[in-house]
């Protein structure tokens, strides 16, 4: 299930590419099967970082030739990479964990050469206010959300260090429901019989990938997608 939009990151062969906050891993497994370039994968969270290495070992045999796929323990504050070290960045979902969100954003443009592609994706500020009023436990948990972005905002930071907007979207409008009913019967979501057959469908959707589903997924996304998708292209050195 990925939020970012692989192809519109314009990547050319041998690109190096960086997944930041890379979670389980799912963009930095995307892009080791669909790019014929370097892809290296961090997050802070060192068991994170051990799930995600471990799913990539299983995709070794399916990635196209020049593929090449690394996992490293590292601090989007203080990233141990050289200046313009990358030539695209993905950073999704990541930013509205990190209350000092504005120096991550000063290291990825210090790590992201001239020219290159940046795709940020956060929580879509309406449906995530829903999650926020109906369960006090959805912010306040362990390495939970610590605010809500407002897209603009948000997109004027990011230009700010010297990138050009280039475009945005909105994904997963069929998630919202299934955080909506989570955050509703916080206390008791594990036990919730609507929330785990709604779980089951989008597994189904995720693995399937019907084309009802899909549907419904492009109608959905625009007017409830849980995420909004920023573009960039770096302008200034």
């Amino acid at each position: 299930m990925l939020t970012v939009d692989l192809g519109d990151l314009g990547l050319a062969p041998g690109a190096r590419t960086l997944d930041l906050g890379c979670g389980h891993g799912r963009h930095a497994h995307g892009l080791f099967m669909t790019h014929s370039g370097p892809t290296l994968a961090v997050d802070l969270n060192a068991e994170d970082v051990t799930a995600a290495r471990n799913g990539g070992a299983a995709l070794v045999t399916k990635a196209p030739e020049g593929a090449r796929l690394a996992f490293a323990a590292a601090d989007a504050l203080r990233l141990p990479f050289e200046d313009g070290a990358f030539d695209a960045i993905i950073c999704s979902e990541v930013l509205e964990h990190l209350p000092d969100y504005e120096t991550a954003l000063g290291e990825i443009a210090r790590t992201l050469r001239p020219g290159g592609a940046l795709a940020v994706t956060v929580p879509r500020g309406w449906p995530e206010r829903i999650c926020w009023t109906l369960a006090d436990g959805y912010p306040n948990s362990p390495g939970g959300h610590v605010r809500i972005f407002k897209a603009e905002r948000l997109k004027a930071d990011i230009e700010a260090r010297g990138f050009s907007f280039r475009r945005r979207h909105f994904a997963h409008g069929l998630h919202s429901p299934y955080w909506w009913l989570r955050c509703l019967f916080w206390e008791s979501q594990d036990q919730n019989w609507l929330i785990a057959q709604y779980k089951r469908f989008l597994e189904w959707d995720i693995l399937e990938r019907p084309l009802f589903t899909r549907a419904l997924e492009r109608v959905a996304a625009p007017l409830m997608g849980k995420s909004v998708a920023l573009y960039f292209t770096k302008t200034a050195p």
